[in-house]
């Protein structure tokens, strides 16, 4: 179940991690950095925020979920699984087996794949390029690609889907080297949201019968 959690943590923070700043590693065309740069301006003056999203494998059911983040703590729904993160422990809870995996929180280990830093990763490991701009109704996005420049990244390519007229995020495509495709749209986003800090902290009182797992 480990190696599940695991699994599925990585994809998440994956999918939630291509909207970011780090200005040392830039490579991108003139209009794909000013998309990007626009974007991640908006982004960045978030102090919390609550997103609801969907999740479709291609070819597969579209699935649910949210994340909610402020600082450095970020709680985590989907496909079954919750992830709690205080800062400084992260429990995943499995709700199959009523069970949660405690594990201490290691920011390095994750580096920019964490939702508490969706605004810092684009510039950091990937080149860019802008693809096109399509209309969706009465909407004007622009599409921008992200190639990872390490060899060892299991993605070969990310497509970003930006509104031209406000810099949101509308939805994001992840191609894996495997030949796999997932989609994550963006159903809808609640900025500077009001969030106790206990909110990200697993409650084993809020699970009877939970079995807890130390990893630590």
């Amino acid at each position: 179940m480990k190696k599940i959690k695991i699994a599925l943590s990585f994809l998440v923070f994956t999918a939630l991690s291509f909207t970011v700043s780090n200005t040392a590693q830039a490579q991108g065309d003139k209009k794909s950095t000013a998309i990007l740069d626009a974007m991640s301006s908006k982004y960045q003056k978030i102090k919390s925020f609550k997103a609801l999203f969907t999740y479709t494998p291609d070819g597969g059911k579209p699935l649910k979920g949210d994340v909610t983040a402020k600082g450095t703590k970020f709680r985590l729904k989907m496909a079954g699984q919750e992830i709690y993160n205080d800062g400084k422990l992260m429990a995943t809870y499995i709700k199959e087996t009523n069970e949660v995996n405690l594990q201490d929180f290691d920011p390095t280990a994750t580096g920019d794949l964490d939702p508490t830093k969706i605004y810092s990763a684009y510039k950091k490991g990937f080149k860019y390029a802008f693809l096109e701009e399509k209309k969706e109704g009465s909407q004007v996005f622009d599409v921008v690609e992200l190639t990872p420049t390490t060899k060892n990244s299991q993605v070969s390519k990310v497509q970003i889907q930006v509104n031209k007229n406000d810099k949101s995020i509308s939805n994001w495509k992840i191609f894996q080297k495997n030949g796999d495709k997932v989609t994550y749209k963006v159903d809808q986003f609640q900025p500077d949201v009001a969030v106790a800090d206990n909110f990200f902290t697993f409650n084993a009182k809020q699970y009877p019968g939970v079995e807890v797992v130390d990893l630590r």
